[in-house]
């Protein structure tokens, strides 16, 4: 079951970051560097991840951007995992994933004007609950060596968006106008109000015929991720067929007023159904433990065995069967 929420959840972030407004505000709002302000983001062009190495074993389909830099391209490498716990080494996946692109570039013939390959930004998206403590860097996963060893230990760091980390920092703004943005914060909303404002907000931004795409992967995002994971026990068949957001936003302001009732109502079976089990669990218990001191008490009235062996003979405790034979005495 986790296997199917978790694949769930990486294709529709797939679909999601398969445009370039996502990938444009992910660069925009969470890479704070210089290069990034002489990008041209008009030039965001989705590029082929299938790539395969020369012994012929393939990779999945990954989202890689590729967008002008001055007179260059440089790629972006968006590589999606999303875990509930961390991958102790991404670090070294990510070198993995890097070297096979590389390949596939030199194949290609994609060099720079200067006939060097291309830079590329190898970025992890991280959604889990608790904050991700992994390695960022393949050198911290490998042991040093003194005496000269040390500087053939590899070097590669890849950018981790930790999305819990990021939406939790005091410095944190929901002003943001930022689509990226506003998916992280409804992954990690605080209340069905915070996810409501949020879902009217997207609405707003992105109601241009030309956002029809990004709004559409914002609802399967919703219907199979988002609303599964917040209400897990409850059935919503009527989003299965609402294909536009704005439809979602409606629809989920007039469930979300009924939500607390049924959760009460969900609360109050789940108590019932385990006072019920409870109950009979003692009874049960409870008849075997009264049929037990009956068998101790026939042998007590044959008077062949002691104490001790009736003890033995029933599971009961010394003390009991004292209990017991002075009860009958009386």
């Amino acid at each position: 079951m986790a296997s199917k929420i978790h694949n769930r959840h990486d294709h529709s972030y797939k679909l999601l970051f398969s445009h370039p407004e996502m990938v444009r505000d992910l660069l925009t709002g969470f890479v704070t560097e210089a290069w990034v302000e002489q990008l041209d983001f008009s030039t965001l062009e989705k590029v082929s991840g299938s790539y395969v190495t020369e012994d012929l074993r393939d990779r999945e389909d990954d989202i890689i951007w590729r967008v002008r830099w001055g007179d260059d391209w440089l790629y972006v490498y968006l590589l999606l995992e999303f875990q509930s716990s961390e991958d102790e080494h991404m670090a070294v996946r990510i070198m993995t994933y890097l070297g096979l692109l590389y390949q596939d570039l030199i194949r290609q013939k994609a060099f720079t004007p200067s006939g060097k390959l291309p830079p590329v930004l190898p970025v992890v998206l991280y959604n889990g609950e608790k904050r991700w403590k992994a390695a960022q860097n393949v050198a911290d996963l490998v042991e040093r060596v003194p005496g000269g060893l040390e500087r053939y230990r590899p070097n590669l760091a890849y950018l981790l968006l930790d999305e819990g980390a990021i939406v939790s920092d005091p410095a944190w703004s929901d002003q943001m106008r930022n689509v990226a943005a506003a998916l992280f914060r409804l992954e990690h909303n605080r209340d069905e109000q915070d996810m409501l404002k949020v879902l009217g907000t997207l609405v707003e931004w992105l109601k241009a015929p030309e956002q029809t795409g990004l709004r559409r992967a914002f609802v399967v995002w919703i219907r199979r991720v988002l609303l599964p994971n917040r209400a897990p026990e409850m059935e919503l068949p009527e989003f299965t067929d609402l294909q536009d957001l704005h439809e979602v936003h409606d629809m989920l302001a007039e469930r979300i007023k009924k939500w607390p009732e049924q959760w009460e109502e969900r609360g109050r079976q789940i108590g019932e159904k385990l006072g019920i089990e409870k109950g009979e669990k003692l009874g049960i218990e409870k008849g075997e433990k009264l049929g037990i001191e009956k068998t101790a008490r026939n042998l007590l009235k044959l008077g062949v065995l002691n104490d001790e062996q009736i003890a033995e003979a029933t599971g009961l405790e010394v003390d009991e069967i004292a209990k017991l034979r002075m009860e009958d005495k009386h």
